[in-house]
């Protein structure tokens, strides 16, 4: 997978964190899955279809999802497991839409379908022509998962050697 298609996500996920957690994420990991992703607590899948395709996938130890929780509600406590589901969705929306827009700025046409609570827990089987890349961000607040599993669909047509292309 090229850099170029994961940094949208990976800048759009460190803005969000900043923003609504007030915290900094950090890149602990990078890791190429070949087979069947676990989730390590609460994750919502974001489907994409297009120029692009494949899907997202962002995780957050309980931990971090109930912090997140609390932080943008303005809340102390115990805060439900179903409300924590509601932000990571939520938290998903942002990381998505923020990167969408930059990849919408490169040119690429596709579509985002919305995010969708991710609760296997025998793990999603990747396709055989798409990489699926992991990427563990550690904040102050518990660990972050970014599963990013997207490919290019075809060359577009007006891509030409030397541009700044992101095709394969």
């Amino acid at each position: 997978m090229k850099m170029e298609l994961m940094q949208p996500f990976i800048n759009s996920l460190d803005a969000v964190i900043a923003e609504t957690m007030g915290c900094s994420a950090e890149i602990a990991d990078v890791t190429m899955e070949e087979g069947n992703y676990k989730r390590t607590g609460i994750a919502a899948l974001v489907g994409i279809s297009g120029e692009i395709e494949g899907r997202v996938i962002l995780d957050m130890e309980m931990a971090a999802a109930q912090q997140a929780t609390a932080d943008i509600a303005g809340a102390e406590g115990s805060l439900s497991e179903e409300t924590a589901r509601e932000t990571v969705c939520e938290l998903t929306n942002m990381v998505i839409g923020n990167a969408v827009t930059q990849l919408n700025n490169y040119g690429f046409k596709f579509r985002v379908h919305p995010p969708e609570i991710y609760a296997l827990d025998a793990g999603l089987q990747g396709a055989a022509d798409t990489e699926a890349v992991v990427l563990r961000f550690e904040t102050p607040k518990g660990a972050v998962y970014l599963n990013i599993a997207v490919r290019y669909k075809q060359r577009r047509s007006g891509d030409r050697p030397g541009m700044i292309a992101l095709c394969p």
